[in-house]
């Protein structure tokens, strides 16, 4: 079975983030970005990473740059493209303002990565055999259009990578229709009957069990125990619009 892990804040920089454990042991700094210690004013406050959902420019530029230095780098090598829902893969060492994708790849070249979510998926990908590692926005959409397959594509060894899931939203809070819910019946637990023709969608099992069919290893799988339901300590769309985002966010401190 996939680990479960609960998340702890500690206090990096000016900021509470969530560290990613585990991640250390393959010399990857990573961790989940909060709602606090940011300078956004509500309904953003405080740490909004989104630069697309109308908050301030300025706020969010400084509360990337506390993000930049709580992850040990300038806040020009913080690097955050517009998500799309897709299956795109941006080369870290590439991107520009104008880049847009659903994963970003690092090779070990000085880079922080960062992927915004606000109750799609974050996850975290990391090669055990190498200095490659991806963060990956994965909604339904994204899953449904095979992003993880596309992440693991820029793995050379499928069975030396380590997952892991960040919060999102519980099955418990996404209630989908059925033309949702039809991508991902043949998904054992992913999708369970609600109300009249709704479903609630469980985004984890069906990461996990796309991760197991792409030959990660299960015991290599870390999963978070959090959700961003309610929206007090993660941002989350359902609960309140407008809000935030907040961040997964990695880089490779040792190659």
């Amino acid at each position: 079975m996939p680990v479960e892990l609960t998340l702890s804040a500690k206090t990096h920089g000016e900021l509470n983030v969530y560290p990613i454990e585990f991640a250390r042991h393959f010399g990857v700094r990573a961790f989940v970005t909060g709602r606090s210690g940011g300078v956004s004013p509500a309904p953003y406050e405080s740490l909004n990473l989104g630069d697309h959902v109308d908050d301030d420019p300025t706020s969010v530029l400084e509360n990337r740059r506390r993000v930049a230095e709580a992850i040990g780098v300038d806040t020009n090598r913080l690097i955050i493209i517009s998500q799309v829902h897709g299956r795109d893969v941006v080369n870290a060492n590439q991107a520009t303002a104008a880049s847009s994708g659903d994963v970003i790849i690092d090779y070990g070249d000085g880079f922080a990565v960062a992927m915004l979510v606000a109750d799609c998926l974050p996850i975290l990908l990391v090669d055990e055999d190498s200095p490659t590692l991806a963060v990956v926005h994965a909604g339904w959409r994204g899953l449904e259009n095979n992003v993880l397959e596309s992440a693991l594509e820029n793995f050379e060894h499928h069975d030396a990578v380590h997952a892991f899931l960040g919060p999102c939203i519980s099955a418990a809070s996404y209630q989908v229709g059925p033309e949702v819910a039809e991508h991902f019946t043949t998904v054992p637990g992913a999708v369970t009957p609600d109300t009249g023709d709704r479903s609630r969608l469980d985004l984890r099992c069906v990461a996990v069990a796309q991760l197991l069919a792409l030959k990660v290893t299960e015991n290599h799988i870390t999963v978070a125990s959090q959700s961003t339901d309610g929206g007090a300590t993660f941002f989350s769309d359902r609960a309140a619009r407008p809000c935030g985002r907040f961040a997964l966010v990695a880089r490779r401190v040792v190659a």
